[in-house]
């Protein structure tokens, strides 16, 4: 399985892209903080995607695509943080989330079902 050609990835990496054009209207204070926590996140799920792709085995790839969930979930967290700190200017990630999780999760259902066929 080729990462580029999941749409999950293709999907990820335009979150990325959304998340890194967010918080470059942050404070300078969070540079360190929650913009970092929150950069690392986003970059986490393609990059999860990629390595899982990249491994041999089905099981491999399981794992990688469970730490992509979890950045997910994470990245959510930072971002409902921001938004109560009143930083969140672009409310349409939490729909960009949604869509990206449930893609990646589309792929641990395919590759679920493919290991107990």
């Amino acid at each position: 399985m080729y990462h580029r050609n999941l749409e999950a990835w293709k999907k990820a990496i335009e979150l990325v892209i959304d998340i890194y054009a967010e918080t470059k209207l942050y404070p300078d204070e969070e540079r360190f903080g929650l913009t970092s926590q929150i950069r690392r996140a986003a970059v986490s799920i393609p990059s999860n995607i990629a390595e899982g792709a990249a491994r041999t085995s089905d099981k491999d790839m399981l794992r990688f695509i469970d730490i992509a969930l979890g950045s997910l979930a994470e990245l959510d967290t930072q971002l409902v943080i921001a938004d109560r700190l009143n930083y969140l200017q672009n409310t349409n990630l939490f729909d960009q989330i949604s869509k990206v999780t449930a893609l990646v999760s589309g792929v641990k259902k395919y590759l679920v079902q493919k290991a107990t066929s």
